[in-house]
């Protein structure tokens, strides 16, 4: 009959198929995250670095401050904005990893653009009790944003190897991968973040393209007492004129850009928040948070017992040392010393768009060992520094453009390859999920380091800098050949261990005879109790909170709370030829 037919089974319905429609769904939406996350940190830096950028030339001006602030002394109130952004991220270390586990790494994300988009409120009413305090935040988010994001987008390498390979067994029951098995991935995802994150230096020259450059003074009038560039400077643009801007903007049209660059806040907050999704199941969230806080302070400190660590330390320390001698040294020293403020957003524009398409190079790990990227780009680096040594162009010559662009182009092309090689890296030596915030707390808190020496090294002599960069970029190369020789040596490493999870049993779904819920250090638990003990399922109650304190178990607690273990089980593994 009809209705049998209805109710039967589908004789068309083939499980497999489905299956494989499934999967492929949920590779979709791996690949939907990774271009949400790098979206969302391309807008939330595009909008910060232009207001910044466009905040920081009105305020230069004196006859903006004088006309518009009389004495308010916004001078005073930059120096300790940039005090805050650069000084705050310096004590990072030691929330960021809480912060992270508390709140999880999209909530994280989330969070932080809405940080971004709070210092672009401020803006609408430029005081002290504003513009400081929304500093400061920025400076105490830059650290959980990019451990978050970096995080997230490993995450997501692993979570699509999951997808695409769901009928392995380790996949089905939830083990852990081959070693290198999302090696691959990872190469892709973190080429597609980059190249789309490098376009905020594109995106942040906006205002300056659309709005402020019709107010700039000529490089002539700008430049007229500046005497030194390049090689032979001393500071950062030592003698720039004190009125850059010919004519002052109406209130109304700086309220138009800056109301522009709320919606781009908005719209980043809203892509974190909307198109993103989790990086963990809602239970591997749960059992990164049971490991205790205290352990998760303590985690990322103890992470540096590991030589791999150690040794990738100064490239770190490089990587954020470049990419802010990109912007106030090489941009500033050596462009808009020779070529005047109207040409900043041609120079940053170009590396930025340089270091977008570059960040492609780094697909060719699928093919060469991992060692190449960084490497060549650091030999990429060390080329372009010592000509920069020896190159200081004459102040309002405009012939040295072309070279200037090329060397600003080149730059990006390093900046990619040590950017993309990095996070490759860390994600190729640091495979387990519990540990991949904790590593990237480290690399970006390092950077951080690095951002506030080149705030402090502002006054120093051009030489001197390229000095520090120059040592710092061949101690390096150093450490890092020195790291990839001893993991082919399989030299064992030392990495701390992640305690088990120590859950709060309660609930009526711990009721049941079979607790599903219940982890692997649980059901140890209670089948080591003494056989008069009553072994109900109350009885875990009483124990995960009472039961630690009890003598008779030190030496159970000792071996699950051991944190350290030898690494002769890792194996050395470069990506596939």
């Amino acid at each position: 009959s009809q209705m049998d037919e209805f109710l039967g089974p589908n004789q068309d319905y083939n499980e497999e198929e489905e299956e494989r429609k499934y999967y492929r769904r949920k590779r979709l939406g791996v690949v939907k995250n990774v271009v949400a996350a790098s979206v969302g940190g391309m807008l939330t830096y595009s909008v910060y670095l232009g207001l910044l950028q466009m905040q920081l030339v009105l305020h230069y001006d004196e006859t903006y401050r004088e006309v518009k602030y009389g004495s308010l002394g916004l001078e005073d109130i930059d120096r300790k904005m940039l005090m805050g952004i650069n000084v705050t991220p310096t004590v990072a270390f030691l929330y960021t990893p809480v912060l992270i586990r508390f709140l999880g790494t999209k909530w994280m994300m989330f969070l932080a653009s809405g940080i971004y988009a709070l210092f672009v409120s401020t803006n609408y009413w430029e005081r002290y009790y504003t513009l400081v305090p929304s500093a400061v935040a920025i400076g105490a988010a830059i650290v959980p944003l990019w451990a978050s994001l970096g995080n997230y987008i490993t995450r997501m390498a692993q979570q699509y190897y999951e997808f695409d390979n769901y009928k392995e067994e380790h996949v089905q029951e939830q083990k852990k991968a081959p070693k290198g098995a999302c090696h691959r991935y990872i190469i892709i995802f973190q080429s597609i973040f980059y190249s789309v994150f490098h376009l905020s230096f594109v995106f942040a020259e906006f205002p300056m393209v659309f709005f402020l450059d019709k107010y700039l003074y000529s490089h002539n009038h700008t430049l007229f007492n500046v005497k030194q560039c390049g090689a032979t400077s001393v500071g950062v643009l030592t003698g720039l004129n004190r009125t850059v801007l010919y004519k002052l903007p109406r209130s109304l049209e700086l309220i138009v850009v800056e109301s522009v660059l709320m919606g781009g806040a908005f719209i980043a907050m809203v892509t974190f928040l909307a198109l993103c999704g989790s990086a963990y199941r809602p239970t591997e969230e749960i059992d990164l948070r049971s490991i205790g806080w205290g352990n998760i302070f303590q985690l990322p400190f103890k992470h540096l017992r590991d030589y791999r660590l150690r040794f990738l330390c100064p490239a770190f320390i490089y990587s954020g040392l470049e990419l802010l001698f990109a912007i106030t040294g090489l941009t500033l020293c050596y462009g808009v010393c020779s070529l005047g403020l109207k040409a900043v957003w041609g120079l940053v524009g170009v590396y930025g768009l340089s270091a977008s398409l570059s960040s492609f190079i780094s697909l060719s790990l699928l093919r060469f060992p991992r060692s190449v990227l960084l490497l060549g780009g650091a030999g990429l680096h060390l080329i372009l520094i010592i000509a920069l040594f020896a190159w200081s162009p004459i102040p309002k010559d405009t012939t040295a453009t072309a070279a200037l662009y090329v060397l600003v182009a080149l730059w990006g092309v390093g900046t990619a390859m040590n950017k993309t090689g990095m996070s490759i890296i860390l994600g190729m030596l640091y495979e387990d999920k519990e540990r991949v915030d904790f590593v990237f707390t480290l690399y970006h808190w390092c950077q951080a380091m690095a951002i506030f020496i080149v705030y402090l090294w502002a006054s120093l002599p051009m030489r001197a800098k390229l000095s520090i960069l120059l040592v710092t970029l061949l101690v390096m190369s150093l450490c890092y050949w020195l790291m990839e020789r001893r993991l082919s040596r399989k030299d064992p490493f030392r990495l701390p261990r992640i305690p088990r999870p120590r859950h709060k049993v309660k609930g009526y779904r711990y009721l049941e005879e079979e607790n599903s819920d219940e982890s692997e250090s649980e059901k140890s638990d209670a089948e080591e109790l003494p056989d008069g003990e009553d072994r109900d399922n109350d009885s875990h109650t009483s124990y995960s909170l009472e039961g630690e304190e009890r003598g008779g178990r030190g030496r159970r607690r000792r071996r699950d709370y051991a944190y350290e273990q030898a690494g002769e089980g890792e194996e050395y593994v470069q990506p596939e030829q």
